[in-house]
């Protein structure tokens, strides 16, 4: 039968390749070190869990919540915005509660996209930022994800060469999966840039709080008139290692917040309530549980840039998000990305994310995630330094896993 229109949009999960390599390997009884999805492996805080326990106990909390956020977590997030960057934002008309960013990022895609609107996308990204608009309906042109000169020649050549016009324009600093970052300059620029020819600003910032060099990553709603362009997403997934919980957030502008409360209202009916209330807890005392898995991820990622390096593969130190994004070894970059992800859980046993699945500009490198701890990211050091021993020096004994069937 034919793909469903909306399913043919979509590209090949490239990631299911690499999943289902791995998955046959574990089942021939492989110790895999995993360091592919970006899935926390550290306890949510205790006080969190302890919350949600109590408050589960309560049958009145077991009803349908709503879909926007309770209300006293949104008056927690926007303490939080008004702590740690400065902001003022009203909790009944600039927050909304989401399941994790990745569902705010695709809801507000459904909100505002109408069939063919141009959207101004990172390449390499996080593909729901490309992919929860394709699903739409509209159209990606790709953009430069670093955040310099070459970015606003850009996205100046697509608003003036795009027919339509573009309506948005997608950030994502601190990067997934490059971890580049963008200061309140850059944001001064986007500002004025998105003001001038009338584009929204969605800005992803689910990383803020995992940074490693002492300067706190910036919201691009500390910048004057923000507010009248942009909408801003972060996540309780990575800051306080919440992946399965769901909880995310969307705040900024009123209208399109309004749109994206409204499509989600249709939609679902909020997380459960008991999460709601444990998450309020933690935006409201954690913030020493931040500083602690910010310094898990400080010491894994020194870890992984010391050890890969002395094992062969030099590896630039991320100042930002727990990934480190690794140009693929000079031997063995004809293969590219995906089929070098697929050798190196071979001939390795460890698992890392292609470069091609956040886009075809990063088909050079790999992501690798901070997920294992230091005795297992040294562990991975030394399966890979056997594997570049083995190969010839200029890789041409290497070739293609789909070659050798």
């Amino acid at each position: 039968m034919e793909e469903f229109h909306k399913v043919r949009r979509l590209p090949p999960y490239v990631f299911e390749e690499v999943n289902r390599l791995k998955a046959a390997a574990r089942a021939r009884g492989a110790d895999i070190i995993d360091l592919g999805m970006g899935n926390p492996d550290l306890p949510t805080p205790q006080f969190i869990v302890d919350k949600l326990c109590e408050v589960i106990q309560d049958q009145r909390t077991h009803r349908y919540s709503a879909s926007k956020g309770i209300a006293g977590l949104r008056r927690a997030q926007a303490g939080y915005y008004k702590r740690r960057f400065g902001v003022t934002l009203d909790p009944a008309k600039q927050v909304v509660a989401t399941l994790g960013s990745k569902e705010g990022f695709a809801n507000m895609a459904q909100a505002i996209t109408a069939p063919g609107d141009v959207v101004l996308c990172p390449n390499p990204t996080y593909p729901i930022h490309a992919f929860g608009f394709l699903m739409a309906g509209g159209t990606i042109r790709a953009i430069p994800a670093k955040p310099d000169r070459d970015f606003f020649t850009a996205i100046d050549r697509a608003v003036r060469h795009s027919i339509p016009k573009p309506i948005a324009i997608i950030l994502n600093y601190p990067s997934n999966p490059t971890a580049y970052v963008a200061d309140l300059d850059f944001y001064r620029e986007i500002v004025a840039f998105a003001k001038k020819n009338e584009i929204i600003v969605l800005s992803d910032l689910a990383y803020a709080e995992i940074y490693f060099d002492d300067v706190p990553p910036p919201s691009i709603l500390q910048v004057d008139g923000a507010m009248d362009v942009a909408v801003e997403f972060t996540s309780m997934s990575k800051t306080f290692s919440m992946p399965g919980w769901r909880i995310g957030f969307a705040v900024g502008n009123e209208r399109l917040l309004s749109a994206l409360a409204r499509v989600k209202s249709y939609l679902d009916y909020g997380a459960f309530t008991p999460i709601q209330v444990a998450a309020t807890a933690a935006l409201n005392a954690g913030d020493a549980a931040i500083e602690e898995v910010r310094g898990v991820y400080r010491k894994r990622r020194d870890v992984l840039v010391e050890s890969f390096g002395r094992a062969g593969w030099d590896v630039p130190p991320p100042s930002s998000t727990m990934f480190a994004w690794a140009p693929i070894p000079p031997a063995y970059r004809h293969l590219g990305s995906l089929e070098f992800s697929k050798l190196l859980i071979e001939e390795a046993q460890v698992a890392v994310a292609p470069g091609i699945g956040f886009g075809e500009h990063g088909d050079d490198f790999v992501r690798i995630a901070l997920v294992e701890n230091e005795h297992r990211i040294r562990q991975a050091a030394r399966n890979i330094r056997r594997f570049l021993a083995s190969g010839a020096e200029d890789g041409q004994n290497v070739v293609s896993l789909r070659a050798r069937s």
